[in-house]
């Protein structure tokens, strides 16, 4: 059974960090590329970075400076360190995973694209 579990949100003040964690099994992770999404006001789903088998990474624009995604192959993880937080960063973060033979760079923005999505974890960030 393939499974994301996120962990690491919670409530910080503007201008803090948080580390968000999620824990993979269930399949081969190293063939895997891993992202965070999260929920916009809107509700709809956007990405926030990935992290390809390779290393390579990628950032939602407005994102970039403040946001890290790393991965540890030998633990199964992906983290995503969060610093310089605002109240509007205040929402459900969502670990996601697609196969790296099926992942296409451009689109990876577009939530269509994941195999596999965690439950969420909520980031509140009081100002």
């Amino acid at each position: 059974e393939v499974q994301l579990v996120e962990s690491g949100g919670g409530l910080v003040q503007a201008g803090g960090s948080l580390k968000l964690s999620c824990a993979a099994s269930g399949f081969t992770f190293d063939d895997y590329a891993m992202g965070w999404f999260r929920l916009a006001p809107g509700k709809e789903r956007e990405g926030v970075a990935v992290i390809d088998t390779d290393g390579t990474k990628l950032y939602r624009d407005s994102l970039k400076g403040r946001f890290t995604i790393s991965r540890d192959n030998a633990k199964n993880t992906v983290i995503l360190q969060m610093n310089s937080l605002k109240p509007e960063d205040t929402t459900v973060y969502y670990c996601v995973a697609v196969k790296h033979s099926e992942f296409v760079g451009y689109r990876w923005e577009s939530p269509f694209e994941y195999d596999y999505w965690g439950r969420g974890t909520q980031v509140t960030v009081s100002s």
